[in-house]
């Protein structure tokens, strides 16, 4: 394992991730400047400590190994997390301890959209784009964006790539180099966060509130610069198309790019992932719907628009809301944490499994009962066309088992931080799928659950957001072996 070489481009990237603090430090001096130095001293800590890695280890110059990729990319997201708080930390304009601070900016990075920050209203503008400006940055994913900047200084990207994704997934090269292929995902991500951005405030956002929404949709985030989140502006039009660019974001964005290079939507009707997704999120739109509807929750037109907006916000691991869904009625609130498991598509912002492992599981079972009525038959798994491998089928079982111990574990270490089932049971599910809200006690808030609760979630953000092996394997014996 080459450690200085690892150092020296984390080194790299945190001086890159620094420069992202001019930005809310020149809205912070184009208001009132009290939290300019707040962003300055911030800027100075995380340049500096980058500076001093890139020093320590600047006579290291190796080829980069996919080993090497896994170590960088979990480091960089844990040590982003912890310098990503200083400004949440520094400011006089909250009043958080160090392991909360981390906590919101490890919620932000991982676009999970938990927060222990109450008052939103009250803040600052420059410390509210902040949030939102840590969940873009971490919905492209900061180390794909870093491989279309390293290969110029002379380091290949593509260990980096395949550590940040290392699920199943149809053809992640999308042009023929991995910069270009960055290039192409950056391009299709800026161009909705733009369009997005537009049109909310053609539908009555101010500037400020439809450019900072427009990072946490499109990065399906959930952060909102209002305490009462998308409720707030009481607009039917705002959630439609808040639901629209949510459910853009959850495709994959590969298929988006192709598609936009073709001029056509072929590339999601033959897409099997893409379509099993869109029935899965209608089924669980017109469940939602009909139940408020037929519970008399809401007004039938009311039930049409938040039923469908609170659905995708929640299924797609969004996680913005209008009301508080965890009063809704009979199985509502279970039933689309629940569906948060699933969440976006391979390649896509949002978090969970991923619908292509959903997908995988359903059919693997539906061979196996087919195999059982016809035992000597041979029954191929296919995805559309394609025969699925073994190995790949292996690989799906293994991450849902390793996904499950690991929830349950972290679940019951919340129990014995005192927290209670239903409340352990919906942050686990909230932090590791990336959703945010949750129920009981954290159906707003974390502040409440205490220290080592929201360190243990953490981890568990880190875990969804890395999609649990990337991180967990670094922990074992023989990656540390030569």
């Amino acid at each position: 394992m080459r450690i200085l070489f690892s150092l020296r481009i984390l080194g790299l990237l945190l001086m890159t991730f620094s420069s992202t603090m001019i930005f809310p430090m020149l809205i912070s001096l184009s208001e009132n400047g009290h939290t300019a130095f707040t962003f300055l001293n911030a800027l100075a800590l995380t340049f500096t400590s980058g500076l001093l890695l890139w020093l320590v280890s600047s006579g290291s110059k190796q080829e980069l190994r996919i080993r090497d990729g896994f170590l960088i990319t979990s480091l960089f997201w844990c040590v982003l997390g912890c310098f990503g708080s200083l400004p949440f930390y520094l400011s006089d304009a909250l009043d958080l301890t160090l392991i909360e601070s981390i906590f919101e900016s490890i919620s932000g990075l991982t676009t999970t959209g938990a927060t222990v920050i109450t008052g939103l209203d009250e803040l600052p503008k420059s410390i509210l784009f902040y949030r939102q400006l840590l969940q873009w940055l971490g919905g492209i994913g900061i180390i794909v964006v870093a491989v279309a900047i390293l290969p110029m200084l002379g380091i290949g990207g593509m260990q980096l790539y395949k550590a940040e994704t290392p699920g199943p997934s149809k053809d992640s090269k999308i042009a023929p180099r991995i910069t270009e292929t960055a290039k192409a995902l950056f391009l299709v991500y800026l161009s909705l966060t733009v369009v997005c951005a537009l049109a909310y405030f053609l539908a009555g956002m101010t500037w400020f509130d439809a450019i900072c929404h427009s990072f946490s949709t499109v990065a399906i985030g959930g952060f909102s610069t209002h305490d009462a989140s998308m409720g707030f502006f009481n607009s039917h039009a705002i959630l439609l198309i808040a639901s629209i660019f949510m459910s853009i974001s959850a495709i994959n964005f590969g298929i988006h790019f192709i598609a936009w290079r073709r001029r056509s939507f072929q590339p999601y009707k033959v897409d099997s992932e893409t379509r099993f997704f869109c029935a899965v999120l209608t089924l669980c739109v017109s469940i939602t719907v009909g139940y408020l509807i037929f519970t008399a929750t809401f007004s039938a037109n009311e039930s049409l628009i938040v039923g469908t907006f609170h659905a995708i916000s929640i299924a797609t691991t969004t996680g913005y809301t209008t009301t508080s869904f965890s009063n809704w009625p009979g199985f509502l609130p279970v039933m689309l944490l629940l569906f948060s498991f699933m969440g976006g598509c391979v390649g896509s912002t949002g978090g969970g499994m991923k619908a292509m492992r959903i997908m995988l599981i359903l059919k693997q079972g539906i061979r196996e009962m087919k195999q059982l009525l016809h035992p000597h038959a041979v029954i191929p798994l296919k995805i559309g066309k394609r025969r699925v491998e073994a190995a790949i089928v292996s690989a799906v079982w293994s991450f849902f088992a390793v996904y499950t111990f690991a929830f349950v574990v972290i679940m019951l270490c919340l129990m014995g931080a005192g927290l209670d089932f239903i409340t352990a049971f919906s942050s686990v599910t909230a932090a590791m799928n990336n959703l945010g809200p949750g129920l009981g006690d954290v159906s707003s808030n974390y502040k409440s659950v205490g220290g080592i609760a929201q360190g243990l979630l953490c981890f568990a953000m880190l875990l969804g957001r890395l999609e649990i092996f990337t991180l967990l394997v670094i922990f074992t014996p023989m990656f540390w072996r030569n």
